[in-house]
């Protein structure tokens, strides 16, 4: 992938290296994370274990809105957490982190609505941003039919979220540009019907499966526009693009399994009963620093980013543009870095009963989100 040519804004480079994943999640929840994966790509799910400890760290909620009892943490904390659950496994960061994204829409969610679905500690939020569903205008509400492919963690989501085109009269509803209307919605768990679709090559226990509902009728307060200037909840938090937001978050996970499977690497080539080539350790050196020299970039663009939100209430497009090319350029870097040293990782790396295979093929099906694969020239 060919990146463009990024802009130019002027922020504090980072001089050290971004904090590990192994300072940011405690050794034990990690340990317990990493226990769990191996039954939990078995059984195509996270296991229960893996989600009683997210709810009781309260991840999912942690973009929450604090006035409905989320965390609502800042942005860059939020990055480095799922970097580092991701690290620890890449089925249980991407879950995290879809759902915690998911939970964020709550800022803009109708108050009543809001409150009353996040009130159950157990709550969950996921869904889908293709707008492949109908939303027909009716007298007080909406009448939704339609199909979303991907909602990671389905068979544990309390909500699901999924963009529609509105319709009335049976007529798609266009804007002044000539575009269809498009609004999101939420759906209760027992509105929808899962379908089990999800067969990819990794971030098996993501469990993304599709769903569906058919001619279900909902009330106007669960439609909910995602856009600062009608934000319901104040706070810098909502107010951060959400393009921009998305896109780190998933680049930080690419980067969470490319550091996991580095260290797997380093195990498997540097084996105590014999030399190792030159080249080998070369390789591995070599694009351990990139990753580093990328990390260093993103962090030091994100927080920037984030520093100006607080302090001017907005984000200059310039430095928003920034943010998209080093997400990209630090998914790119993560890629790039697991295929150059795979080949020396030996027979091993290709037995899919292996950590390091199962992080290999996590990280291939994670990169092909769309978010980090095509390059970006507004920030809307």
């Amino acid at each position: 992938m060919k990146l463009s040519k990024p802009t130019q804004f002027t922020f504090a480079r980072m001089d050290t290296l971004p904090e590990h994943p192994s300072a940011i999640l405690l050794p034990e929840l990690a340990e317990l994370i990493r226990r769990e994966a191996t039954q939990a790509e078995q059984e195509g799910a996270l296991t229960n274990k893996q989600i009683a400890l997210a709810i009781q760290q309260q991840w999912f909620t942690m973009l929450v809105p604090q006035a409905y009892g989320g965390l609502e943490k800042a942005l860059p904390d939020v990055v480095r957490l799922e970097e580092a659950i991701a690290w620890a496994d890449g089925s249980t960061g991407w879950v995290v982190t879809l759902c915690a994204g998911a939970g964020w829409f709550g800022g803009f969610m109708q108050e009543g609505f809001a409150t009353a679905i996040f009130k159950d500690k157990n709550s969950c939020l996921a869904g889908s941003g293709a707008a492949s569903g109908t939303a027909e205008i009716t007298d007080g509400g909406y009448r939704i039919s339609g199909k979303w492919w991907h909602a990671s963690g389905a068979p544990h989501n309390t909500v699901f979220t999924a963009n529609c085109r509105l319709h009335k009269n049976g007529v798609a509803v266009m804007d002044e540009e000539g575009q269809p209307v498009i609004r999101a919605f939420a759906f209760l768990r027992q509105e929808v019907c899962i379908t089990p679709t999800w067969h990819s090559l990794g971030l098996v226990a993501t469990a993304s499966h599709a769903f569906e509902v058919t001619d279900l009728i909902v009330s106007a307060e669960r439609m909910f526009v995602i856009d600062k200037d009608v934000t319901v909840t104040p706070g810098a938090l909502y107010q951060y693009p959400f393009l921009q937001l998305a896109e780190v978050t998933l680049a930080a996970n690419l980067c969470g399994m490319a550091l996991h499977f580095l260290e797997e690497a380093e195990q498997l080539t540097h084996p105590k009963e014999k030399e190792i080539p030159a080249v080998v350790l070369q390789v591995l050196d070599k694009e351990t620093a990139a990753l580093d020299e990328a990390r260093k970039l993103f962090y030091s663009v994100l927080d920037a980013s984030w520093q100006q939100q607080l302090q001017a209430d907005t984000v200059q497009n310039e430095l928003l543009l920034q943010v998209s090319e080093a997400a990209r350029a630090l998914a790119l870097q993560s890629r790039m870095a697991v295929d150059l040293v795979y080949p020396w990782c030996g027979l091993a790396a290709a037995d899919k009963r292996s950590v390091i295979n199962q992080v290999w093929r996590d990280i291939h099906t994670a990169s092909q989100h769309n978010l980090l694969l095509y390059p970006r020239t507004t920030s809307a």
